[in-house]
C-alpha cells in the first residue's frame, strides 16, 4: 500500500508538472503577443476575445485537475486530496518554468495576476506559493489518514477550510476593488464583472493586506490541524 501511494505521488506529481509547463507555454505566447515589452503593471488591455479565452482556459484547468483527483482517489477525501496536491504542484512549477523561460518573477515579492473570476485577483508570488505548500501538506495528511480509514473531514473542519480560503481570496481582491471604487471615473459595481475592465490599463497594485491573508491562513491551518489531531 505504501509503495503504491508513493508511486501515485510521483505519477500525479509528474502530470501536474507537465501541466505547469503547458500553462507556462501558454503564458509565454500570451506575453509575447500582448506584452512584448515585458509584463508589468499597469497592464496593456488584451481585448475582449483574448480575455474571454483566458477565462475559459482557467476554468478548463480546474476541470482537468478535478478529473485527475477523481481518478486518483478512492473516496471523497482522497479525491479532494489528490485534487489539491495536483493543483499545488501545477501552481508551483508554473512559476518555476516562468523563471526558467522568462526569468520572471524577479522575486517572490513580484506582483502577479492570479485569477480573473469573479474579479481580478492580484498578489505577490509568495502568497499562492505558500498556499500551494499548505495544500501539499494537507493532501499528504488526508492520504495518510485514509490509508487506514474512510473518516470524513467533518463539517467543522470544512467550515474552517472554506472560510479560510474565502478570506484569502478576499485578500487577493481587496486592492483591485479599492482601486476601482476610488480611482475609476463613473464606477459602478457591474464594472467589476467586466472582463475588459479587469485588464484596466491604469491599475497598479499598491497594497497587499497581509493581516487579512494571515487570518485566512490561520483558519486553514486550524482546519488542517484539527483534522490531523483527531486521527
Amino acid at each position: 500500500m505504501k509503495t503504491t501511494l508513493i508511486k501515485k505521488y510521483w505519477y500525479v506529481g509528474l502530470f501536474a508538472v507537465a501541466m505547469g509547463l503547458l500553462e507556462c507555454a501558454v503564458v509565454v505566447y500570451l506575453r509575447e503577443l500582448s506584452f512584448p515589452n515585458g509584463f508589468d503593471f499597469p497592464l496593456k488591455p488584451i481585448g475582449h476575445n483574448l480575455a474571454a479565452v483566458e477565462l475559459w482556459r482557467e476554468v478548463a484547468t480546474i476541470f482537468m485537475l478535478v478529473a485527475v483527483g477523481w481518478m486518483a482517489g478512492h473516496n471523497k477525501n482522497t479525491r479532494f486530496a489528490w485534487f489539491i496536491y495536483a493543483f499545488a504542484i501545477w501552481d508551483i512549477f508554473y512559476y518555476v518554468f516562468l523563471k526558467v523561460f522568462l526569468d520572471w518573477p524577479s522575486s517572490l515579492a513580484t506582483w502577479d495576476v492570479l485569477f480573473l473570476l469573479p474579479v481580478m485577483w492580484v498578489g505577490p508570488v509568495w502568497a499562492p506559493v505558500l498556499l500551494s505548500l499548505m495544500m501539499i501538506a494537507f493532501a499528504v495528511i488526508i492520504n495518510q489518514i485514509n490509508a487506514h480509514t474512510n473518516r470524513p473531514i467533518g463539517r467543522m473542519n470544512w467550515a474552517l477550510l472554506i472560510s479560510g480560503s474565502a478570506v484569502c481570496i478576499v485578500s487577493f481582491c481587496v486592492d483591485f476593488v479599492r482601486f476601482s471604487i476610488n480611482k475609476v471615473p463613473n464606477f459602478t459595481w457591474t464594472d467589476l464583472l467586466s472582463v475588459e475592465k479587469s485588464f484596466s490599463h491604469v491599475y497598479v497594485p499598491e497594497y497587499f493586506p497581509i493581516a487579512i491573508f494571515g487570518f485566512g491562513i490561520a483558519l486553514i491551518v486550524s482546519g488542517i490541524l484539527r483534522y490531523y489531531g483527531t486521527h
